[in-house]
């Protein structure tokens, strides 16, 4: 008898640079262990530069995805990424609470790390009235929580209080992420400050040097998604995403002029294993070993 493979539905959009959005969902459940399948919610044109275009799809073709995909393989877990326009966001709440889909990992993607909007005004106040509530555990970064919130939040104490604030929002968790290099006193370290009902803990790291940022956010929510698919407890599923994220941002390559992305499969890459002039003397001296 075969064994059953967690599975995670992402709701997100397309990245053509395939460093974040969809792309980043399936690499890290992929490479977490789990089964990925997707309901796109936008195309987007984009690059290590930038976003240069946006087309957010009809919300009755992405209802159809989910229900395509709820209505056969399941979903024991679901993450949603960019939902750029107040339909969009209302046929999700739709579709999640018809098919009670849970546990839902929100990351409310609304700014590119380009600095791109990644979706409209109205939006917002759907996520925060609508979605938050139905919402497990809601990752947002920093910039992301000051949009929720409505204010800026400019010291950890102000931090603390924004995912208290997320949470009496209806949500059932709030992990404000991203280090806060602006925030007085993170020099150094990448702080990422969870606020659940055991209440406060905080996970940190060393800061890590590297232009290879792309998908962070996408990565780090998605490997949550993924943990909690395979059972583990909330807390867990959190220890568990930093330190893949941070793996992963250590283990990155250069890609393409820009921010590239994160390394998502650096568990299986072996040194040497690309390098073409290696490559090639290894199956010489295989190939002689064989001819004697």
């Amino acid at each position: 008898m075969s064994r059953r493979v967690p599975s995670v539905l992402t709701i997100a959009g397309s990245d053509s640079g395939a460093g974040a959005g969809i792309q980043a969902d399936l690499k890290t459940f992929a490479a977490m262990g789990v089964f990925g399948t997707t309901a796109i919610t936008a195309i987007t044109a984009q690059n290590t530069l930038g976003v240069q275009d946006v087309l957010a799809l009809p919300p009755e073709l992405i209802a159809a995805q989910i229900d395509a995909v709820a209505g056969d393989i399941g979903a024991d877990v679901v993450k949603t990424g960019m939902l750029a326009n107040v339909e969009i966001v209302d046929v999700v709440v739709a579709k999640v609470t018809e098919h009670a889909l849970s546990p839902l990992v929100v990351d409310p993607v609304m700014v590119s790390s380009s600095g791109a909007r990644l979706f409209e005004d109205d939006a917002v106040d759907a996520i925060r009235e609508r979605l938050l509530p139905l919402a497990t555990i809601i990752t947002p970064n920093l910039r992301e929580a000051e949009v929720l919130l409505g204010r800026k939040l400019t010291s950890w104490e102000e931090i603390r209080a924004g995912a208290e604030e997320l949470v009496a929002m209806g949500a059932g968790a709030a992990i404000i992420k991203g280090g806060h290099p602006a925030v007085e006193g993170s020099e150094g370290a990448a702080t990422d400050l969870l606020y659940d009902s055991e209440g406060l803990r905080e996970y940190t790291t060393t800061r890590i040097d590297t232009n290879n940022t792309h998908g962070t956010g996408c990565t780090f929510a998605s490997a949550i998604a993924a943990a909690l698919a395979r059972g583990t407890n909330l807390r867990g599923s959190v220890a568990m995403a930093k330190a893949y994220v941070t793996k992963a941002l250590q283990s990155a390559y250069p890609v393409g002029q820009g921010h590239g992305p994160v390394h998502h499969f650096f568990r299986f890459w072996q040194p040497g294993l690309y390098d073409t002039a290696q490559v090639a003397a290894q199956q010489t001296t295989a190939q002689q070993a064989a001819d004697n």
